[in-house]
């Protein structure tokens, strides 16, 4: 993998830090670049045109970074308590407004980083993108109930992660696409649920995701998978 390429988008949040810091430490990565609400190249989940605007500084061969073409990009955006809303645990505690942030967070955002981002992954030889799913986004896998919108957006990213996986296929077939559940990891968003002694350290969770990914062979579908290497039902 000497001189490739990776970028991370939502580079601010823990998960996205550590596999910006994986990538940084790596002699072999030549470009490493993460992607926030922060720093001078930034977008935000609900603005298109930020995300738009960052990728046409990456297409530009005249640009700071010369034309960009990633082996590995991985979309760690997300968030599970969302305007201070948590997830719901009783059907009567759903809310339009709710639901629709979730989704917009969870869902919309990724398939529009996807949309934009998807194109700059290198054509020529193998290459990953991957975007942080869950376990609960998980139809068949759903044993108890509760979290509804938090669930629901997730499963709606591994869908649109799928379909978009089928049609990269036919324009880049070395392309490996792949929805990932990191395990609970030691974070603001887990803090609230589990306690830390009970969850992973972040660059242990990116360290064992990359062996994972890394194993990954192209099929012209999505695969969904956790930091152990087990494949999700979807």
């Amino acid at each position: 993998m000497s001189g490739y390429q990776a970028l991370v988008l939502g580079a601010s949040g823990t998960v996205g830090a550590a596999f910006l810091q994986h990538f940084q430490s790596d002699p072999a990565c030549e470009l490493a670049l993460g992607l926030s609400r922060q720093g001078d190249l930034r977008f935000q989940l609900e603005n298109e045109d930020s995300m738009a605007q960052c990728a046409s500084v990456l297409r530009d061969p005249s640009g700071p970074y010369g034309l960009c073409e990633f082996k590995w990009i991985i979309d760690a955006t997300g968030a599970l308590t969302i305007d201070g809303q948590g997830p719901e645990k009783r059907l009567e505690a759903l809310n339009a407004a709710q639901l629709m942030r979730q989704f917009e967070v969870n869902a919309v955002g990724p398939a529009l980083l996807m949309k934009h981002f998807l194109p700059l992954l290198t054509s020529q030889e193998a290459a990953w993108y991957a975007t942080l799913s869950a376990r609960v986004g998980s139809i068949e896998d759903n044993h108890k109930g509760g979290w509804y919108s938090y669930r629901a957006a997730k499963a709606a990213r591994n869908m649109l992660l799928q379909t978009a996986a089928i049609e990269t296929a036919r324009k880049k077939p070395l392309a490996v696409l792949a929805a990932l559940q990191p395990g609970t990891v030691q974070s603001p968003l887990s803090a609230s649920f589990v306690a830390a002694k009970d969850a992973m350290a972040a660059p242990e969770s990116v360290s064992k995701l990359m062996r994972v990914l890394s194993r990954l062979k192209p099929t012209g579908r999505a695969q969904f998978v956790d930091h152990a290497g087990q494949v999700i039902s979807w």
